[in-house]
């Protein structure tokens, strides 16, 4: 098909030449959302009914090292403006709190603000620690911190104060290997103690993505 008419071409002619460009551009915008539906729709599949998130994660994913320190360090996640523990801050805590009551460390420190409501994060799980029977005088929570860098300048000064260099880390699986750079930067030694991987993975996908361009900040920020 010529790009352009020669001159002197009627008018009716060049209305039909028009009218076959414009449909030509419409084919192939139509095809393209096609393909690209498609894509999607492939995408969606294989993180929803296949292992491919897991698997994915995985690659990523620190092995724990589970041995007698000197505090148990929970990482926050969120809050909501109720005072309600998200899941993958509840799995955290949980996964904390076991290990204390287990007798790998005798401090257990929460961390974790208040977000959009008033209950802050770490309290909220001292509490549910306290009614699983660790003891009051061994639970430490620090509200200040509003993400992970926060969290490895805040953190080890409390740490310090209670004499505790060895420390288990606990987060999620994805977000292990970041926070493990970032504590040990601050002269700690860390072991990593993840929390269990959420089920559903649509979740295990989002984590993933969203943790992948976190690192990608942190290393041009020079955090890393």
């Amino acid at each position: 098909m010529f790009d352009s008419l020669p001159r002197g071409t009627g008018r009716a002619v060049r209305t039909r030449y028009d009218e076959r460009q414009r449909g030509y551009r419409y084919m192939h915008g139509a095809s393209l959302l096609r393909i690209v539906g498609f894509l999607g729709f492939a995408v969606f599949l294989l993180i929803t009914f296949t292992r491919l998130p897991y698997f994915l994660a995985g690659l990523t994913r620190m092995p724990p090292r589970l041995e007698p320190a000197d505090a148990i360090v929970v990482l926050a996640a969120t809050i909501n403006a109720t005072g309600v523990l998200s899941q993958a801050s509840f799995r955290r805590a949980i996964h904390g709190i076991a290990l204390q009551r287990r007798g790998l460390a005798p401090l257990l420190v929460f961390s974790g603000g208040t977000g959009a409501g008033t209950k802050a994060e770490a309290d909220v799980r001292a509490a549910l620690a306290r009614d699983l029977g660790v003891p009051a005088e061994r639970v430490l929570t620090d509200t200040g911190a509003r993400t992970t860098r926060e969290e490895a300048i805040r953190l080890p000064t409390l740490l310090r104060r209670m004499g505790a260099r060895k420390i288990l880390l606990v987060s999620d699986p994805q977000h292990m290997a970041r926070a493990v750079q970032l504590f040990t930067n601050a002269g700690l030694e860390v072991l990593p103690a993840p929390a269990d991987e959420p089920e559903q993975s649509i979740v295990v996908t989002r984590e993933l993505v969203q943790e992948l361009f976190a690192r990608l900040y942190y290393r041009i920020a020079g955090y890393l």
